[in-house]
């Protein structure tokens, strides 16, 4: 019988919560008619850039590469709406101007490269 190391079961539990995330929205928003016109494609590279671009301070321009990272990471989990919801999410802290001014507060990063979850 293998035992599990914390790792493992620090990854299991962030899995299974994971999961439950999504089942939670997916209850909440059911998935559209598949006839649904869709959105033009885009990159990541792209969203990063027109973030930076929207951020109405300096400091949280140089945010933008993390939180999209942080979304990019957790995406292909993700169904597309939910996914859609996080980068509005991420636009709106950006455009905020009162978003690094309390750390606490706002989820902003603890430290140097330390995204706040999404």
């Amino acid at each position: 019988m293998n035992i599990l190391s914390d790792f493992q079961k620090d990854a299991i539990v962030r899995a299974l919560s994971l999961r439950e995330e999504v089942q939670m929205f997916q209850q909440i928003w059911p998935t559209p008619n598949a006839r649904d016109e869709t959105v033009p494609a885009f990159t990541w590279a792209e969203l990063e850039r027109q973030l930076s671009s929207l951020a109405v301070t300096q400091s949280s321009a140089l945010m933008a590469p993390d939180l999209v990272s942080a979304t990019r990471k957790q995406a292909a989990f993700k169904p597309p709406e939910m996914v859609l919801r996080e980068i509005l999410c991420v636009a709106g802290a950006l455009m905020d101007e009162t978003f690094l001014r309390d750390p606490a507060r706002a989820g902003a990063p603890s430290g140097p490269g330390e995204a706040p979850m999404t």
